[in-house]
C-alpha cells in the first residue's frame, strides 16, 4: 500500500527535521551515560547500540499507540469518512506551507519534552527517555507525525493504523541504529547534513502540500489505486503485511 512508503518516508523525515537530526550524537552520548567527546573515542559500540536500541523501543511505543488512537477516532467518525480526509488534507496543506516558509507558527518550534539531569538506569531508562521523546518532540516532527496520523484516522482498522505508525517508527529508527552502530563515522557525516537540513524541510514541506491537496480534493484514494494496479507485486506484499 502506498500508504505504508508514505509513512516511512514521513519517520525518515522527522529524523532529518533541523530540531532532531543537530542532536542525535548528544542523544547517543546521553544514553550510553558518556560524554559527547567519549562517544566516539572511548564508549564501547555494543553500549551505544543496545541502549539506541532501547530508546528505540520507547519512542516507537508511543508512537504506535497515537496511531491506534487516531484508527480508533476514524473508526468512530467513519461515517464522515470524506469530511475527515477533507479536514485531514487541509491540515497537511497548513504544515506543507509552514514548512516551505510560507507560513509563521512559532509553538511548532517549540518541544514540552521531559527533562533529565541523568538518565535513568539500565535499558528501562533508555526506554523511558525514548518514551519521553516522542511525547515531548511531538510539536516538532508534527507535520510528518501528522501526515502518518492521518492516513492511521483513514486506515480500515485500529490494526493497519497501528502498523501504519509501526511503520513511520521504522523509517525513524533505521537511520538512528545505523547511526548507533557507527558512530564515529555517523557524527562527522552528520554535521556536513546540518547545511542541507533547510531542504530536507522544504522538500518536506512540498510532499505534504501535495498529499494535502490530493486529500482535499477527493484524489488521494484513487491515485492510489491507479499506483497499485501498476505494481501488483507491491499490493500483495502489503496485504500479505495487512498493510
Amino acid at each position: 500500500m502506498k500508504e505504508a512508503g508514505l509513512a516511512f518516508v514521513a519517520g525518515l523525515a522527522s529524523f532529518l527535521s533541523p530540531c532532531v537530526l543537530p542532536l542525535i550524537p548528544v542523544y547517543l552520548a546521553f544514553l550510553s551515560g558518556s560524554s559527547f567527546a567519549e562517544l566516539t573515542t572511548k564508549t564501547p559500540r555494543r553500549l551505544v547500540m543496545i541502549n539506541a536500541l532501547a530508546f528505540t523501543v520507547g519512542f516507537s511505543a508511543v508512537f504506535i499507540l497515537m496511531g491506534a488512537s487516531a484508527s480508533a477516532l476514524g473508526a468512530a467518525l467513519a461515517s464522515y469518512r470524506v469530511w475527515v480526509e477533507r479536514v485531514g488534507g487541509a491540515v497537511l496543506c497548513v504544515f506543507g506551507l509552514w514548512q516551505l516558509g510560507v507560513l509563521r507558527m512559532d509553538f511548532l518550534y517549540k518541544e514540552a519534552r521531559m527533562h533529565f539531569q541523568e538518565k535513568p538506569a539500565g535499558l528501562a531508562g533508555s526506554a523511558l527517555v525514548g518514551g519521553a521523546f516522542a511525547a515531548g518532540w511531538t510539536p516538532c516532527v508534527g507535520p510528518q507525525l501528522g501526515l502518518a496520523l492521518n492516513l492511521a484516522a483513514q486506515s480500515e482498522g485500529i490494526a493497519q493504523g497501528t502498523a501504519l505508525l509501526a511503520v513511520y517508527s521504522l523509517g525513524f529508527a533505521i537511520p538512528l541504529l545505523m547511526c548507533a552502530a557507527a558512530v564515529e563515522k555517523a557524527v562527522p557525516v552528520l554535521n556536513r547534513l546540518k547545511k542541507w537540513l533547510p531542504v530536507f524541510e522544504r522538500a518536506t514541506g512540498a510532499l505534504l502540500l501535495v498529499i494535502g491537496f490530493l486529500l482535499v480534493s477527493g484524489k488521494f484514494a484513487r491515485l492510489s489505486t491507479g499506483v497499485l494496479s501498476m505494481f501488483p507485486g507491491w499490493a500483495r506484499l502489503f496485504s500479505g503485511l495487512g498493510l
